[in-house]
């Protein structure tokens, strides 16, 4: 195997893991019902270490869930893909539900589950690479992806709910994401095509264009009107 090679490969793996899928197992608590702890999975949340608290139920140990918050359907069924008994998937994909439930326009709500969908499916697209380069497929650890995924995380902890300030704040963090994603897969299909490997340069160049336009797509929504009204806030800053 060519340095070029192993080069692609290692990257690929670290793809894998900004967007791979792990078993789920779940911890649930003894003071918190079953039927709560179903529909703060269905919310795209985690199931782990879920407390009672006096709003609500205390998540991940930063956000809270209002009963009101647990019984909206408004997010997306197709949240239960990312979330369903088989598998609960890590880094990017477990944190689109929390932005999406974070968010205070609908259209942003949508685009961010859209897009869920589409980053399942492009986990088995890396997954059929894998296949191709007659490779076991193995996930490392992705540093960077890591630190977006917690801005975006703190994106949502520093801003006041229902505010077009916190969606400001995660279009922006949504969209290093994807610059991430664009300049990841834009080197790896360059590197196919290199190395001659057309069928793996057509994935990596399909799910390319699905980053590009969704970053397009959120430039869209944050032009048409919540950059504007973000500006006419007030401090929507947690202090």
């Amino acid at each position: 195997m060519t340095l070029l090679s192993k080069t692609c490969l290692a990257l690929l793996s670290v793809s894998v893991m900004a967007v791979s899928c792990k078993k789920e197992n779940t911890n649930q608590q003894n003071d918190v019902e079953n039927t709560v702890l179903q529909k703060i999975k269905a919310q795209g949340f985690s199931t782990d270490n879920v407390r009672k608290v006096e709003e609500g139920y205390l998540v991940e140990g930063d956000i809270v869930l209002t009963e009101e918050n647990l019984n909206d359907q408004s997010v997306s069924p197709s949240l239960l893909i990312a979330n369903s008994e088989q598998y609960r998937t890590t880094n990017l994909v477990k944190a689109l539900p929390k932005m999406a439930k974070a968010a205070t326009s609908q259209e942003l709500r949508s685009a961010i589950i859209d897009h869920l969908d589409v980053t399942i499916t492009q986990v088995s697209r890396l997954e059929q690479v894998f296949e191709l380069l007659g490779e076991k497929t193995v996930a490392l650890r992705c540093d960077a992806m890591e630190g977006i995924v917690k801005e975006g995380e703190r994106v949502i902890s520093d801003t006041q709910p229902g505010t077009n300030t916190r969606d400001v704040g995660i279009i922006l963090a949504a969209q290093k994401v994807e610059h991430y994603e664009i300049s990841t897969y834009g080197g790896l299909a360059q590197m196919a095509i290199t190395l001659g490997l057309d069928e793996i340069a057509n994935l990596l160049q399909e799910t390319l264009a699905e980053e590009k336009e969704a970053d397009q797509h959120l430039t869209n929504i944050a032009e048409n009107d919540i950059n504007y009204e973000a500006s006419g806030e007030e401090n929507n800053f947690k202090v």
